[in-house]
């Protein structure tokens, strides 16, 4: 089982797949690196593809002292370690949902690191309502388990039409069982931090080429929040410059629900000189 080791004494799993330019992805809260399980196949044929497990998720550990302090901007910080640690001088990321956030914090912080940046399904900052919904998972967590969250996500994530699909359940099911190699307590530390997060201010300091996709079905971080969040709608208002891509008939699990339409703006992009 390949991991490396950073400074907290967290050990980092990791898994690479294809060859060619570096490419990170950063799964979101509660899932571990099969998050990217579906859209990994169509990235390997063209980069040297990196899937982690955050600290606390999967196979990775926490340090003695548990959680990183410093919010999104220490577990921001475990992953620059990682990359380093991986011996990338540089590398391209996607992060999606929780890992976008944590992509976008990373970039701010360490913008040596970053080649490119793909940001899938985010909000900077939630509004209320994506507190509240959030609030729910907690509960499930603390009181039903990890398979439980599974099924409240998958009722926002997901756009409507996936369910006519015929290997909907068996997806569902998989990720009962990726929800379920993850502890509780990480999941609600993630939510936690997510919650408390406001990264709005990272965004006039980015200096990488940005992608910007979401669904057009996403219901969990979506387009144009409540007055109180900051969306795409926003991000692209302070940063026209960047390019964006709303993906039809699609919810906020763009990675799993439509992995190679998405993947077919993304490779370009990075691709891109």
């Amino acid at each position: 089982m390949p991991t490396v080791s950073i400074s907290g004494g967290e050990t980092i799993w990791f898994k690479k797949t294809g060859s060619g330019a570096p490419l990170l992805h950063i799964h979101g809260s509660a899932f571990g690196w099969r998050n990217f399980e579906k859209m990994t196949p169509f990235m390997a044929p063209h980069f040297e593809t990196i899937d982690i497990d955050l600290p606390g998720y999967g196979e990775s550990t926490l340090g003695p002292n548990g959680p990183r302090p410093g919010g999104m901007a220490g577990i921001a910080d475990q992953v620059a370690e990682t990359i380093s640690a991986l011996g990338y001088p540089k590398i391209s990321i996607h992060g999606t949902s929780y890992g976008a956030m944590i992509a976008l914090t990373l970039t701010a912080r360490h913008p040596e690191l970053v080649d490119k940046l793909v940001l899938s399904c985010f909000l900077c900052r939630y509004d209320q309502a994506a507190r509240e919904m959030r609030a729910t998972w907690k509960r499930a967590a603390r009181e039903s388990g990890m398979a439980a969250v599974a099924d409240l996500t998958s009722v926002a994530g997901f756009a409507r039409s996936f369910y006519e699909r015929p290997g909907a359940q068996a997806q569902l099911q998989a990720m009962r069982d990726a929800f379920c190699k993850n502890t509780p307590e990480a999941m609600i530390a993630g939510t936690e931090s997510i919650e408390k997060a406001d990264i709005t201010p990272y965004i006039s300091q980015i200096k990488a080429p940005v992608l910007l996709i979401g669904g057009d079905e996403d219901n969990m971080t979506p387009f144009r929040p409540a007055q109180s969040g900051v969306g795409f709608a926003q991000i692209k208002e302070m940063r026209p410059e960047w390019k964006m891509v709303v993906l039809e008939k699609c919810g906020h699990y763009l990675v799993i629900e439509q992995p190679e339409n998405a993947s077919e703006h993304i490779i370009p992009f990075l691709k891109r000189g």
